[in-house]
């Protein structure tokens, strides 16, 4: 690929970065873009995916017809079909009129759905139908319509889990699949992270009439090490949340650690915080949570164990005695499974008799401790949510009517 046009293409759609695996990804998009095939772009949230099909269409032979960007993730499930493929006057309660929806729209140009791997199963049948023979059917009609339009879709979910747990369609998959474009990451472009941020700042600065920031060796270096779960977007930002906000123009790393948040913790792997002074130690605050919100989903589960041993099994208790060839008996409980032998089993020495199964008294006072330690996560998940109910029982893994009940009960009101 000729690499001036590369750098023709990221001059006209403000590109930038030198990366390999970037500069990859636009090769591969200029190169299917004469050729109408579907392409899926994979790549997190905030690297940019939104740029490659504008890319893709611009340089197609569909560039003079219409150009439609759908956020698949952002529109009802019960409205999407018609938003799609379009419905007939009173298909249903608000259908005022007809409708031609974006596939009848967009219709010898390109169609982008962005986050394709929200789309409910029953739309993404619809979708097949429509890659595979270019026809669909609009909601509350019978006809059959056809449509000239290229697919790019796009999206930042694990396909290959989608599929292999029922989520998506794997014929969808594939036939979506047929070019992929892998976006890389913030974290893996190495200096395009410094690149990038003097290019934020210098559009604050000429936008507001300011200097530009500027960063010193080490900030750059501390900004290359981040780990930038947002990507690019967090990256852009930070810049003008700086710009507006910090009072130096030269940036250090003590500034930095100002605005840079806190990483985000992975499940799996080991909570470790960079300290401004340089030196890497745990960060006990954020295992300390991990360990609260494991304890607490070990309390319920310990709860539940409970409730079955000692209701369930106890209201089916049924005793049966039954003389043992050592003269002894052998007490069966519930459905004939023994429990314990009394007397003298098989002429060997007697042994205690079985009591009645009840908690033992030391469990008491591990009760009251993990009911404490249950309390605390409860407070500390309603904090963190500012008081919102759902969103901290979406956090517990708990229904929200359980956590109203938990908070009257622990009155945390």
């Amino acid at each position: 690929m000729d690499e001036n046009r590369i750098q023709r293409i990221k001059q006209r759609y403000g590109i930038v970065g030198r990366s390999e695996a970037l500069d990859r990804a636009l090769e591969i998009a200029l190169k299917i873009a004469p050729v109408d095939l579907s392409v899926l772009i994979t790549g997190e949230n905030g690297v940019g995916k939104e740029i490659f099909p504008r890319i893709i269409h611009d340089a197609s032979a569909r560039r003079s017809k219409k150009y439609f960007a759908v956020n698949c993730g952002a529109i009802p499930e019960g409205t999407i079909d018609s938003e799609l493929f379009g419905h007939e006057k009173g298909a249903f309660t608000g259908a005022i009129g007809e409708r031609d929806g974006y596939f009848g729209a967009a219709s010898g140009g390109t169609l982008f759905l962005d986050e394709v791997g929200e789309l409910p199963l029953p739309t993404q049948a619809r979708l097949l139908r429509v890659l595979e023979t270019g026809e669909y059917i609009r909601v509350g009609s019978s006809e059959v319509r056809k449509t000239d339009v290229r697919i790019v879709a796009a999206t930042n979910v694990d396909m290959a889990r989608a599929v292999a747990e029922g989520r998506f369609r794997e014929d969808l998959f594939y036939r979506l699949n047929s070019i992929p474009i892998a976006i890389p990451p913030l974290r893996e472009r190495g200096e395009d992270i410094v690149l990038l941020f003097r290019k934020f700042a210098l559009e604050m600065s000429e936008k507001y009439k300011m200097p530009p920031l500027r960063l010193t060796d080490e900030a750059g270096r501390r900004l290359v090490a981040y780990s930038w779960p947002g990507n690019v977007r967090q990256l852009k930002n930070l810049t003008e949340n700086m710009s507006v906000t910090c009072e130096e123009r030269e940036v250090t790393p003590a500034i930095l650690d100002r605005y840079l948040p806190a990483p985000i913790p992975e499940p799996g792997r080991e909570l470790v915080a960079t300290r401004p002074d340089g030196p890497q130690g745990r960060s006990f605050e954020n295992e300390r949570e991990i360990l609260y919100q494991i304890l607490f989903d070990l309390r319920r589960d310990v709860t539940e164990l409970k409730k079955y041993v000692y209701e369930g099994v106890r209201s089916s208790r049924q005793e049966v005695a039954t003389p043992t060839p050592g003269g002894g008996t052998l007490t069966v409980y519930g459905h004939g499974h023994p429990a314990v032998s009394l007397g003298h089993p098989l002429g060997g020495e007697p042994i205690q008799e079985a009591e009645e199964v009840t908690a033992p008294t030391s469990e008491e006072a591990e009760a009251q401790s993990l009911d404490d330690l249950e309390r605390d996560v409860i407070r500390r998940a309603l904090e963190r949510h500012k008081g919102r109910r759902k969103a901290a029982a979406a956090e517990l893994g708990i229904s929200e009517r359980t956590l109203y009940r938990k908070i009257k009960e622990y009155d945390l009101e």
